[in-house]
C-alpha cells in the first residue's frame, strides 16, 4: 500500500515508518520536521502544519494514499499546559482524520493511549478487574488522556458519517520502547529500561506496561491488511505479553495503587496489566519482543574478530 503516517519523525513514528517500509509499503511521512533517520528509498517526507485543516486535506489528497496512520500529537502528559494539550491533539485529530476522509483515503487508523482508562487518578483508581481490555471503562482524568479519548470518538464520528465507505480503527499502544532504548538510550520519561526495572516506582505510574516499537509496526501492518475483514471502527490495546517488572503485578500493583489488591490477584507470574487478546483473536497478531530477551541481546558483547 501507499501509506501516509503523521508524526513519522517521532519515537514511535520512526520505527513504524521503517517497519512498514521494510514490509514493502510506500510511505509518506508528514511531521513538523523531517528526520535523517527516514532518508531511504521508499519513504517520502515533508513538513506541514497539520492543524490547518484545508491544507492538510489538500496535501493528503495529493499523496493518493491507500491508507493513513495518525500518530501526530503532543505525546507526553503534562508536557504542555492542559488547555494546549487538549486543543492541539483534538484539532490534529479533526484536521487529519477528517482530512483523510475528504481526500478519499479509504483506510484510516488513529493512535490513542491506554491512559484513557484513567489509572493514576489523584483521588484513587480501583479497577473492577484485571487485566484491562477494550471493555474496561474509559475514565480520563487529565487533558492528555481526554484528548486521546477524543481521537477515538472522532474516529467513531467519522464512521457514522461515512458508514463502510471508509474502514477505521484505533489502537492504544502501551509504553513504547524504541529499539535503541534496549541498549541504554533514555526512554520517554528520561530513564533507561534497566532503571525502570530496577526501581519499580518508575514503571508503576504506567502499570508496568510496555511494547516494543517494532511490534507496533507489525501490528499496524497486520491491521491495515485486515481492515476490510473485521468490524469497522474497532479499538485495540497493543502491548507486550508480559509486564515490565521482575516481580508479579499481584504484588507490585497494590503497593503503588492502593485499592487494586482484589483485581491484581489475577496477575500472577509475568502477566501484564493490559490484555492484547483482542488483537490476537481478530487479527492473529502477537508481540514478538520482550524485555527478557531484548535487554540480554543489547548487552551481549560483539563477537571477537576471526583470527
Amino acid at each position: 500500500m501507499r501509506i501516509v503516517v503523521t508524526g513519522g519523525s517521532g519515537r514511535l513514528g520512526r520505527t513504524l515508518v521503517t517497519g512498514l517500509s521494510d514490509a514493502g509499503h510506500e510511505i509518506v511521512s508528514i511531521d513538523r520536521e523531517p528526520t535523517g533517520d527516514l532518508d531511504r528509498p521508499g519513504i517520502t517526507q515533508f513538513s506541514l502544519d497539520l492543524t490547518d485543516a484545508d491544507a492538510t486535506a489538500s496535501a493528503l489528497a495529493g499523496t493518493k494514499a491507500d491508507a493513513l496512520i495518525h500518530l501526530a500529537a503532543i505525546a507526553v502528559p503534562f508536557s504542555a499546559p492542559e488547555d494546549v494539550i487538549l486543543r492541539t491533539n483534538a484539532a490534529l485529530a479533526q484536521s487529519v482524520l477528517g482530512g483523510a476522509v475528504r481526500a478519499g483515503i479509504h483506510r484510516v487508523v488513529a493512535a490513542s493511549s491506554p491512559t484513557v482508562i484513567g489509572y493514576g487518578a489523584p483521588r484513587g483508581w480501583t479497577p473492577e478487574r484485571l487485566p484491562l481490555d477494550e471493555a474496561s471503562p474509559a475514565e480520563p482524568w487529565n487533558a492528555y488522556a481526554l484528548s486521546k479519548l477524543l481521537i477515538e470518538q472522532t474516529v467513531a464520528m467519522l464512521q457514522r458519517q461515512t458508514g463502510d465507505d471508509v474502514r477505521f480503527a484505533s489502537f492504544r499502544p502501551c509504553y513504547v520502547i524504541a529499539p535503541e532504548e534496549w541498549a541504554g538510550a533514555p526512554t520517554q520519561q528520561g530513564h533507561t529500561v534497566l532503571e525502570r526495572l530496577d526501581d519499580p516506582a518508575l514503571s508503576a505510574p504506567a502499570l508496568f506496561n510496555y511494547v516494543d516499537a517494532r511490534d507496533v509496526a507489525g501490528f499496524a501492518d497486520t491491521l491495515l491488511a485486515a481492515l476490510d475483514d473485521i468490524p469497522n471502527g474497532e479499538v485495540f490495546f497493543v502491548g507486550a505479553d508480559d509486564a515490565l517488572a521482575r516481580r508479579p503485578l499481584s504484588e507490585l500493583l497494590p503497593r503503588f495503587h492502593p485499592g487494586t489488591e482484589k483485581a491484581a490477584a489475577a496477575l500472577t507470574g509475568s502477566a501484564p496489566a493490559f490484555s492484547s487478546a483482542k488483537a490476537a483473536r481478530l487479527l492473529g497478531w502477537h508481540p514478538t519482543h520482550t524485555w527478557r530477551t531484548e535487554l540480554v541481546s543489547a548487552a551481549a558483547p560483539a563477537s571477537a574478530p576471526a583470527s
